[in-house]
């Protein structure tokens, strides 16, 4: 069953990334009669018709059911990246956090529950052509992040197994990024490591070309729209998101003036594990694996039930991301604040 108008909808995770820009959506859409955005910490940001909640997933001393209830429908964004030398911690947040969130979906009677999944979640597949939803959901094992979005895609299996009257969405979105995003994601995957000529292209005399390395990305406000969509119709199942073309070191060369250069994924991984072990990079050298295996994804599902379109090529998102990282762009949430390069 979609939303009615005049539904109120709970956002967790809502000054994130995504959360940012469902937010700001959603609290515009007249369809929408209220938002409520739960948060680790309440912002210092107040959109339309939208009121605040300050709840900690990976403490069970937040009531979620009293928090879910009266909501037709529940968007579930919240997501611990860090700290990836504490996998039992980012565990407590995300699996057993989102479980929580589940539980309590179902307790409160809501009807609709929008969850956020990801490409890592897919297990590994092909770089030459597009899979489907239907692809293997078993994540790479041995990065946390792909480990926990597998682990929740089965329990996810298990919650509408056991609650067929909640129409559930499984998004599987790309790597997503936007200008406001930008220092929040240098703090958590690049740490000193990605600014200077990364952010600075002329200095950048060339640029690795790592094999596998093959990725899809999207705009943080296209995925948005797609989890808008998902709440205004009646469909459920997971959709792929992701915007064109796929990005490589050709694309990325032709956007950054740089000459590719082929680096052996050893040679690459022996710099990201050692950078990560004397705690220099946030993101662990098993992610790195993780992303040269992960799958390209059709959305064509999206495109057709859902009627998603995005408004931005992959080039475009990155660009505008890059920019963002030289101006130390950010927004007025505790997540996103921005922070210049230096």
């Amino acid at each position: 069953m979609s939303t009615s108008k005049g539904s109120r909808i709970v956002v967790t995770g809502a000054t994130g990334n995504v959360g940012t820009s469902l937010v700001r959506l959603l609290s515009e859409d007249p369809e929408i009669g209220s938002v409520r955005g739960l948060a680790r910490r309440i912002p210092d940001w107040a959109p339309p018709k939208t009121d605040w909640s300050a709840v900690d997933l990976a403490s069970d001393q937040s009531d979620l059911v009293e928090e879910f209830e009266g909501a037709a429908a529940v968007v579930h964004l919240a997501w611990a990246f860090q700290p990836t030398h504490d996998p039992a911690a980012t565990w407590r947040t995300n699996v057993l956090g989102s479980i929580r969130v589940f539980e309590a979906v179902a307790s409160a009677g809501v009807r609709t529950l929008v969850h956020a999944s990801s490409v890592g979640a897919y297990s590994p597949g092909p770089k030459e052509h597009m899979v489907d939803e239907s692809w293997p959901t078993h994540g790479w094992p041995d990065a946390a992040y792909c480990r926990e979005k597998a682990y929740l895609e089965r329990a996810l299996d298990t919650f509408e197994r056991d609650h067929p009257k909640v129409r559930v969405v499984r998004m599987r979105p790309a790597f997503l990024f936007k200008r406001e995003s930008a220092s929040e994601q240098r703090r958590v995957f690049g740490a000193r490591f990605l600014p200077g000529p990364l952010v600075r292209p002329a200095q950048l005399p060339f640029l690795p070309d790592i094999p596998g390395l093959r990725v899809q990305a999207l705009h943080t406000d296209d995925a948005a729209q797609a989890y808008r969509l998902a709440l205004r119709s009646d469909v459920q199942g997971a959709f792929n998101l992701a915007g064109e073309p796929p990005v490589d070191a050709e694309l990325l060369g032709e956007m950054l003036g740089a000459r590719p250069v082929r680096l052996p994924r050893t040679a690459a991984r022996s710099a990201v594990a050692a950078a990560w072990g004397l705690h220099l990079l946030p993101a662990s050298p098993h992610l790195f694996d993780a992303v040269l295996r992960l799958p390209l994804m059709d959305c064509t599902r999206a495109r057709t039930e859902l009627g998603w379109h995005p408004d931005h090529t992959a080039a475009e998102v990155l660009e505008e991301f890059l920019q963002g990282m030289r101006q130390g762009a950010g927004t007025r949430t505790e997540p996103m604040q921005g922070h210049m390069v230096g």
